[in-house]
């Protein structure tokens, strides 16, 4: 395993480029933690869970091939901000087929 590369521009539209273990079983909501790249307490408040639609992000490229999952479906169906790149980070788990990966967090809820 090795790390990757990922763009990410948060919510004052500074963009970031980050490196990301893909051999630690993270997620983007926690890697934009890692770095804080959101205000404490704005991103992840429900640890992951796909609960809070809090680590709602925008896809900008097509690097990230896996489909919405039931339950991230369900959440971003009663979110603010939703687009049709809309993914919630705790559902997208850092691998090496992601390097190149650009994103954008969404406002806050």
């Amino acid at each position: 395993m090795t790390d990757i590369t990922i763009k990410i521009t948060d919510r004052n539209g500074v963009l970031h480029e980050v490196q990301a273990p893909t051999d630690m079983n993270m997620n983007v909501m926690e890697l934009i933690r890692s770095y804080e790249l959101a205000e404490e307490g704005t991103i992840g408040i429900c640890g992951g869970m796909a609960m809070c639609a809090s680590c709602q992000c925008y896809v900008l490229n097509d690097v990230l091939k896996t489909e919405r999952n039931d339950d991230e479906e369900a959440m971003l169906s009663e979110a603010y901000h939703v687009k049709e790149n809309s993914r919630l980070g705790c559902q997208i788990h850092l691998t090496e087929d992601l390097d190149g990966l650009e994103i954008e967090i969404a406002p806050e809820q």
